[in-house]
């Protein structure tokens, strides 16, 4: 008879899974074994937050299933972080973790997993849709079905299995599991009111979010703008889900938004149309009641927060949103009210030079010099705001970012794992000296297993986006800068990267196509001018 450990590893290469991200433990030795056999590829990370974010950034980049191993009590709590990200990045990534033998419960064991240690399954509850201990094999079916039908159905999301050491050597009668159908889900049942709304509005503007990224819904959110003929803006979430040159495209609103955006919202709009997005302050920070919308038309699968953010008539259209955006095509083609763009260009005032590189630069640098399709991950902090602000997207779907959870350095783990997913395509990560301080060990992943990642480390000797939100509201900022800052370049190459040091655009641009055609992984610390004040001071 097979064992718990071949049992599930044999449908984990059934779901597709061709690498797992971890770091070994004894309580999690015959899975790693299991894994090896069945060809699935271990990869060594450096720390566990960093494998749950390399888990999280295969599933993004595949579309499916991603794995984290983890070993027992501190292995496992050091996950928490990631699995959060998961959550708030709608990823299914089952995370794994170990705990010693079950038949010793109650003892003194080292790292203990249970409730008489660190209880793992209490503590993923938060941060994942799912969370259960296997005490014994007999249980492997019906929680592992539990366990995938929970983070596949819905809204999508991480889950957590527990596994004791005994029980993974433990012999079971063989069984079959198949995934969930990709796209579950309901159609509303209000789609022709909303229709109505949308036949109705005047000067209507469309709002997307993140959301849309999970659910790969590019074509369908670009057919739906057109076909209502819907200015769009993109929340910081939303950035990559519709390319910039888009006719309808306004621009970013929310932190790092534009002048276009808010000049639109400002001279009017009697429907905001939200898709993809839970309204959070970063998304609408400083829109007052003098410009609110007269009705908002939210799309969400959750109604938890929909007409909590703007107190202002709300028509919620519940369900699977991929759904309802093909639904809606399918009502017929009425004739729409004549809307106009505005054609007003926002220009960032000339500085003059002193020695550090600034974000614009370096945004207009970086598309100039990465191929159209490369997927960038920016990380949290001032650099990715820029990117929000200023990066062109000339491919929908190469540019994420989550605003709301924001780990500081998952941008890091999320390239790391999407270059395993998606080995020939260019990934880079858009990361800041901040949080290459806190993951920034998980680029020798990339090294020791010949991943290329390109990494742009916006290097301004701080905490910035802190620094610059405590000064502005509280008149000082302390605790955010670096008395001695990293020397990002150097850091990468003893880690075993090639790394180069960059303060003029002409060393930017060279280094950029250098790392590109070296086809390793790459660390381009770029200077920036430390008192640049980013496009996120709108937030209280």
């Amino acid at each position: 008879m097979p064992t718990v450990s071949s049992v599930l590893v044999k449908h984990l290469a059934r779901w597709g899974v061709t690498h797992t991200f971890g770091i070994p433990g004894k309580p999690i030795t015959p899975l790693i074994l299991e894994m090896d056999n069945a060809g699935i590829a271990f990869v060594l990370s450096k720390h566990e937050e960093g494998a749950g974010l390399a888990a999280a950034g295969y599933s993004f980049v595949r579309d499916g299933l991603g794995v984290a191993v983890g070993t027992a009590g501190p292995g496992g709590i050091n996950m928490l972080t990631a699995a959060g990200q998961a959550l708030f990045t709608h990823l299914p990534v089952l995370f794994i973790t170990g705990s010693p033998p079950i038949r010793d419960i109650g003892k003194v064991l080292g790292q203990d997993s249970t409730m008489f240690g660190t209880d793992l399954v209490k503590m993923f509850e938060p941060v994942t849709k799912f969370s259960a201990r296997v005490d014994r094999g007999g249980l492997l079916r019906n929680y592992l079905e539990h366990a995938m039908d929970r983070a596949f159905t819905g809204v999508r999301g991480p889950v957590h299995l527990c596994i004791p050491l005994d029980v993974l050597t433990e012999q079971i009668e063989d069984f079959d599991l198949q995934l969930p159908d990709r796209y579950p889900g309901t159609v509303a049942s209000n789609l022709d009111m909303a229709a109505s709304l949308l036949a109705d509005a005047k000067r209507p503007l469309l709002l997307v979010g993140g959301a849309l990224h999970a659910e790969q819904a590019y074509r369908e959110i670009e057919a739906f703008a057109e076909k209502w003929a819907l200015p769009v803006a993109t929340t910081p979430g939303g950035k990559g889900v519709i390319r910039t040159d888009h006719p309808l495209h306004l621009g970013p609103y929310g932190l790092g938004g534009n002048a276009n955006t808010e000049d639109y919202l400002r001279e009017g709009v009697d429907l905001l149309i939200v898709i993809g997005s839970q309204l959070s302050d970063l998304e609408v920070p400083g829109l007052s009641p003098t410009v609110y919308p007269k009705h908002v038309l939210h799309f969400d699968f959750d109604s938890r927060f929909i007409g909590r953010a703007l107190p202002i008539p709300t028509t919620a259209v519940l369900g699977n949103i991929r759904l309802n955006l093909q639904a809606m095509l399918k009502f017929a083609d009425i004739e729409l009210p004549r809307r106009e763009l505005p054609d007003t260009l926002e220009i960032e005032p000339e500085h003059e030079p002193n020695g550090y590189l600034r974000g614009r630069q370096v945004m207009d640098v970086l598309r100039e010099q990465l191929p159209a399709d490369t997927i960038v991950y920016g990380d949290a902090g001032s650099h990715s705001f820029y990117a929000i602000k200023y990066f062109d997207i000339q491919v929908p779907g190469t540019f994420y970012f989550e605003e709301v959870y924001a780990t500081m350095g998952r941008g890091i783990g999320y390239a790391v794992g999407a270059k395993f997913g998606a080995p020939d395509r260019t990934i880079a990560c858009l990361t800041g000296d901040g949080c290459m301080l806190m993951n920034g060990t998980e680029l020798s992943t990339s090294v020791n297993y010949d991943a290329p990642v390109l990494y742009f480390v916006a290097n301004n000797q701080s905490i910035d986006m802190v620094d610059k939100g405590m000064e502005r509201n509280l008149g000082r900022a302390v605790g955010t800068t670096y008395k001695v800052p990293l020397d990002a370049a150097k850091f990468g190459e003893a880690l075993g990267a090639r790394g180069y040091r960059c303060t003029t655009e002409e060393e930017l641009r060279s280094a950029v196509a250098d790392a590109i055609q070296s086809n390793q992984t790459c660390v381009i610390d770029i200077i920036m001018d430390p008192r640049e004040i980013p496009p996120t001071m709108k937030r209280g």
